[in-house]
């Protein structure tokens, strides 16, 4: 079985031609021709997540995230970046990123995070336009980033935020004023989310959980809902969960393996 016999199936679920114009997926280090011997499935590609590729026996290592970014003008080891780049090409081993092709999906990122709350009667928080503007039918693609659905019986604020803060296995909640009022429909978005605060408002959501809030960001509630910042790996953390699931229902000549250590550079006290 060939990388690129992988990489096809991931893009089934997580296109490349849906990522935004600005990220980098895709195969970032590797040849699409060599065979698997395993895949180790991560957040992000750090050096130690390379470590436990070659001590797992795995050559090809699927991330969420890219681990190149921004253009690469040297390697010599100067940074992680450079570092986990040159690890990798040193025990040939691939690195494939889906990031915001994933995130668009209407199976991938968000969906995950309304699967591991229970919201149900899902649907896209903020659908991505027609790439054909000119096309008769202006319905938007049935993908894009978010995803906005319901509890079966409302909570509490109060309630709400402590099953969120177990649920997603956050050490804190930053979150803006509570308002009295009952939670039951809910919008989500992994990742930095605060662009698409309006949309949770227009779409009349009691709260929306997403990360990466500024301070001005949380005036944008206006009273209208509770804005909820879980923090960016614990709104993401569950896609590596997908991605094995995804992968082990196609796969089963060789070993998918959910990588057992935390990227979160990020701690609490």
């Amino acid at each position: 079985m060939t990388i690129k016999e992988i990489t096809t199936y991931i893009e089934q679920l997580a296109p490349l031609s849906q990522a935004e114009d600005f990220d980098n997926v895709g195969l970032l280090v590797g040849n699409d021709n060599a065979n698997v011997t395993g895949i180790l499935v991560t957040l992000d590609t750090l050096e130690e997540t390379v470590e436990e590729a070659i001590a797992k026996n795995c050559n090809l290592i699927v991330s969420f995230h890219p681990i190149i970014f921004e253009g690469l003008k040297k390697l010599n080891g100067s940074n992680y970046v450079e570092r986990v780049v040159l690890k990798a090409i040193k025990n040939d081993i691939s690195i494939y990123a889906t990031h915001t092709a994933l995130d668009n999906s209407e199976e991938g990122v968000s969906a995950k995070i309304c699967e591991v709350l229970g919201l149900q009667n899902t649907k896209i928080l903020l659908p991505k336009k027609p790439i054909d503007t000119f096309s008769t039918d202006a319905t938007p693609q049935n993908i894009g980033m978010g995803m906005i659905g319901e509890f079966s019986t409302e909570m509490s604020e109060t309630d709400f935020l402590a099953f969120v803060k177990k649920t997603m296995k956050t050490a804190c909640i930053r979150h803006s004023e509570t308002l009295g009022k009952p939670i039951k429909k809910v919008a989500v978005l992994g990742g930095s989310g605060s662009f698409a605060i309006g949309n949770a408002i227009a779409l009349k959501a009691d709260a929306y959980i997403s990360s990466d809030f500024k301070y001005h960001d949380f005036f944008k509630a206006e009273k209208q809902l509770l804005l909820t910042d879980i923090g960016h790996y614990e709104s993401e953390q569950f896609t590596k969960n997908l991605l094995v699931e995804y992968l082990t229902k196609k796969f089963t000549n060789f070993a998918i393996i959910l990588s057992e250590k935390s990227t979160n550079p990020i701690y609490y006290i």
